[in-house]
């Protein structure tokens, strides 16, 4: 605690000295956290008086524009110009919601040549060490949640605007899977509770976020539960795969297979499940598990070059889906028996 106020009191003399230029930054394919965060983040920069530009590397999800303050993020794959001048002119980078700023597609090059203090705000495990202030807490359930921390111990929970509220409990919210993973605390929970006393509508993030996909979205899970999963390792593994092919056939839309990796885990006996995604450029590999006995973090740092927590991480592969799968398979098989499941 001592050294989070130590922090908090860092952070306020990067703060102090009149408006400054402010970037946030969160990562590519933005979800739930990663928006909801840099939103409310920028919302207390902004009342503070300073002038702060959010940026994401691609689009994010259809099912968050409702989000106040979305329509102001900047897309870099769509204005690379403007992202990068904002970049560049920026006093101050904060990092949200990812630790390796090498991951960001086409805004890496112009923040690795930024001279400005970047300030770390992060759940996710080993974290570099070239950041100028960390706040990195993987023992928290979210990014979101860290954020919250840091605007109760700096401005006070007062400041938090309904619509802030609502930002925050979105990305605490689908970062925990709706409650249903790890990482609940008592803390957590009383937080919550003060986003309620702030004006937080639980129903209304809810259906915002989990009740208004497409018919094509609802179509596309019938068709990957029903026809694509393959389950092994005697009904403790299991996986789903989607070709670019396949998802155009149901109008794809970046965001329609969040989520689909957790279904396979509602299996009786199931311990871990993974998704594999073709994109132009490579698999992108999803993994979740539940319990103690598969940690899925480890199981994408060893085998798809990834990472994330515990039950909830992924990586990239650079072969086909097919040899991805395979890959997959065999991996199930090398874990579960190193560590006796």
């Amino acid at each position: 605690m001592v050294d989070f106020l130590e922090k908090i009191e860092s952070l306020k003399g990067y703060l102090s000295g009149g408006c400054k230029n402010i970037a946030i930054v969160t990562h590519t394919n933005p979800d739930g956290d990663a928006i909801g965060s840099s939103l409310a983040w920028a919302k207390v920069l902004r009342d503070m008086g300073h002038e702060v530009h959010t940026l994401v590397p691609n689009r994010y999800p259809a099912f968050l524009d409702w989000m106040d303050g979305i329509g102001e993020m900047v897309v870099a794959k769509e204005q690379p110009e403007v992202a990068t001048e904002i970049i560049a002119a920026a006093e101050l980078v904060f990092v949200m919601d990812l630790n390796k700023i090498d991951r960001l597609d086409s805004m890496t090059e112009p923040l690795m040549a930024s001279e400005a203090p970047h300030i770390l705000i992060d759940h996710h495990l080993m974290p570099p060490d070239d950041y100028s202030l960390q706040f990195s807490y993987p023992e928290m359930c979210s990014t979101a949640f860290v954020t919250y921390k840091i605007i109760e111990a700096m401005v006070g929970t007062e400041a938090i605007t309904t619509e802030m509220a609502e930002n925050l409990y979105a990305g605490i919210m689908t970062d925990t899977g709706n409650f249903a993973f790890s990482y609940l605390t008592p803390d957590l929970m009383r937080s919550v509770a003060v986003l309620l006393e702030r004006g937080l509508e639980i129903p209304k993030v809810y259906n915002a976020v989990y009740n208004s996909y497409s018919a094509s979205r609802v179509k596309l899970l019938g068709y990957s539960l029903g026809k694509k999963m393959e389950v092994l390792a005697k009904g403790k593994a299991a996986y789903m795969s989607l070709t670019e092919k396949e998802m155009r056939r149901y109008n794809f839309q970046l965001g329609d297979s969040e989520g689909f990796v957790n279904y396979p885990l509602s299996i009786a006996g199931m311990k871990m499940s993974a998704i594999f995604i073709e994109t132009r450029k490579f698999v992108r590999v999803s993994l979740r598990s539940r319990g103690d006995e598969v940690d899925v973090n480890l199981f994408a740092r060893r085998y798809f070059g990834g990472g994330g927590h515990k039950n909830a991480a992924g990586g990239k592969s650079f072969v086909s889906i097919d040899e991805t799968i395979e890959i997959y398979k065999k991996a199930v098989i090398e874990y579960f028996k190193e560590n006796g499941i």
